[in-house]
């Protein structure tokens, strides 16, 4: 039947789909509300539907009556998103949905991210599912909290994934690619209790790094771009160092897997204003340098503010800062076998000051899972100097390429005639919860897919539209190929 829609009744009816997810608050670690959306959807459309105890969503539609003999087949999403608002805009991302402006070719949102990733994968597995013609058993699972942990993906039972020969996961971010592989992730959360005392220097400054670009940590790790929380923890030392300094907080950052864009911390000083300016001017060109047209609008600015009551005792704020500016952080290894991947890197996320400490997010990635414990292993050490606890999570797994999957050259030979070229087959550093699916199911056959959405995880995220059709297209066509296996 999808054949014979024209392509603006499918991109309309996908949007649709789409702006119901967008109206519903929806950050990592908050979906109930759309699930109970999801689910309540999905029945009204007379799908078989289970939402399980991590709020994940199964629903299950019939094979076609000539199919019943047909391999199921998976489509996967998440419905969770990273949900961050440019500077100054008013948002709140457990209770504001997403206003959604259409400009041109492309859908954005006023003033926030889009949470295309991975909304806009959900709205296609629902459209699949009314729409899908001649085709096996068809599933739709939609699991939470990928953005955070993907401990969405770790709980699903089993069960709902063994019984399947192919899954369709539809989390990737440019359309032209058929991604066979992906990079796995440990999450590494530092806290270090503070010891508070009265501030013995005479003013208070807010020292800010800004306009920097930020961006994904997997997608646009191999930019050079700069986090601006380790460009801000080089700023304090030069400060204290130079200048003397206490400082009585230390912000910034948006999620584990954003690189920074911003940070900002307050610190007293006995030095004058123009001597803070002019360390932070040197500081601010050096970055410039290292950095180069990755972030040419990199800033640094030197502000008073109020005078704090408290700040950090000194041997806090010295391991604090230590902790900060060694973390690893950027491209950390090159793959052998895939030529320009990112085999190992490393993202300082978030940093968060507190009445009763700091709080830090590291988010490293690898393609070797081996790699991932090295990582954990080496974060307990550094913990260990400076101080903190370091609480490293269960590593995700990587997934690696399949090298005779007969859904990739379905997909490869689909895409190929209905666009007129080849689409790139291709491994990414970004992580994606397919290493769990294969874990679950060795003999499960994963491509992962996705529209061409752009500066994801940040408020330019935007969607091309033209590649909405395409990619139904390619995934329906794609169906009905597996089902006559």
């Amino acid at each position: 039947m999808i054949d014979e829609y024209n392509d603006e009744t499918i991109l309309e009816d996908v949007l649709k789909e789409f702006a119901g997810l967008a109206a519903i608050a929806r950050p990592s670690g908050h979906e109930k509300a759309v699930s109970d959306y999801l689910r309540q959807r999905l029945t009204e459309l007379g799908f078989s539907v289970v939402q399980d105890d991590a709020n994940n969503i199964i629903a299950d539609k019939e094979a076609a009556p000539h199919r019943q003999n047909a391999p199921r087949t998976i489509l996967q999403a998440h419905m969770d998103m990273v949900a961050v608002a440019r500077e100054g805009v008013a948002f709140n991302p457990l209770t504001d949905g997403i206003k959604l402006v259409q400009d041109g070719e492309y859908l954005r949102a006023d003033g926030t991210s889009l949470g295309a990733d991975d909304g806009i994968g959900v709205a296609v597995g629902i459209y699949m599912l009314k729409n899908a013609t001649d085709c096996g058993p068809l599933r739709l699972i939609v699991t939470t909290d990928e953005e955070r942990g993907m401990t969405g993906a770790q709980y699903i039972d089993a069960k709902y994934v063994t019984d399947a020969a192919c899954l369709i996961n539809c989390d990737s971010e440019n359309f032209d690619e058929l991604v066979v592989g992906s990079a796995g992730g440990v999450d590494i959360n530092f806290t270090r209790k503070i010891n508070w005392c009265l501030p013995q220097k005479n003013a208070a400054y807010r020292i800010k790094v800004h306009n920097l670009k930020g961006g994904h940590s997997g997608e646009r790790i191999g930019d050079g771009r700069g986090n601006a929380l380790h460009i801000l923890a080089a700023t304090l030392l030069s400060v204290n160092t130079i200048a003397g300094a206490e400082i009585a907080a230390i912000n910034g950052g948006k999620a584990k897997n954003v690189i920074p864009d911003s940070a900002e911390a307050i610190v007293l000083s006995n030095a004058k204003e123009q001597t803070l300016r002019y360390i932070a001017k040197v500081t601010q060109e050096n970055f410039a340098k290292i950095h180069g047209d990755a972030d040419p609008a990199i800033t640094i600015t030197v502000t008073p503010t109020e005078k704090p009551a408290d700040v950090f005792a000194a041997e806090d704020a010295e391991n604090v800062l230590r902790l900060l500016y060694l973390l690893p952080k950027g491209v950390l290894g090159m793959s052998r076998a895939v030529p320009n991947l990112v085999e190992s890197s490393a993202n300082l996320g978030t940093v968060r000051t507190t009445d009763k400490g700091v709080n830090v997010e590291f988010y490293p990635r690898s393609s070797v899972d081996a790699r991932l414990t090295e990582f954990a292993n080496a974060a307990k050490e550094l913990a260990a100097l400076t101080g903190f606890a370091a609480d490293c999570q269960e590593p995700s797994p990587a997934w690696h390429e399949n090298k005779d999957s007969r859904l990739a050259a379905i997909m490869r030979q689909t895409f190929a005639a209905q666009n007129s070229r080849a689409p790139k087959v291709t491994v990414i550093h970004a992580g994606l919860e397919c290493g769990y699916f294969y874990r679950k199911n060795p003999q499960l056959d994963i491509v992962s897919v996705g529209v061409t959405t752009e500066d994801i995880h940040s408020p330019d995220e935007r969607l091309l539209l033209s590649t909405v059709v395409k990619e139904v297209r390619l995934i329906a066509t794609t169906i009905k190929t597996v089902a006559q296996l």
